[in-house]
């Protein structure tokens, strides 16, 4: 049988609470996780050679970078991008820098007349 292993899966590091409880995989990912992911980490890290032609293909997949049609490929590599790094999404970047504002070599942004300092004009 194929990603047979003695022990269940667990990745503590990531998840805390447990595969299932994490709310990133879906009750049967989490299962195949569960059962399955230990053989799957030696896999995919080359300390435990295929056994199997289900294995030979699920490393070929890793290898690759693509999961097909493979159940276990497709589950490990949502796994991979759980636990990899998180990108940061930024409302707002500062071109330039801050350094270039406060040296004074900096653009200006008058939105008024250009006289610099604020006016008590009245708007009609």
């Amino acid at each position: 049988m194929s990603f047979e292993s003695d022990k269940r899966f667990n990745d503590f590091k990531h998840f805390p609470r447990g595969l299932r409880r994490s709310g990133e995989f879906t009750v049967a990912e989490a299962d195949s996780l569960e059962k399955y992911g230990t053989a799957m980490l030696a896999l995919y890290q080359g300390t435990q050679a295929p056994r199997d032609d289900v294995e030979s293909a699920f490393v070929e997949q890793i290898k690759s970078g693509a999961a097909g049609a493979n159940p276990h490929a497709k589950v490990w590599f949502k796994y991979l991008k759980v636990i990899g790094p998180k990108r940061v999404h930024r409302l707002c970047t500062i071109v330039g820098g801050a350094s270039e504002e406060s040296s004074g070599g900096g653009a200006s942004f008058d939105v008024g007349g250009g006289s610099g300092g604020g006016s008590d004009e009245s708007i009609d």
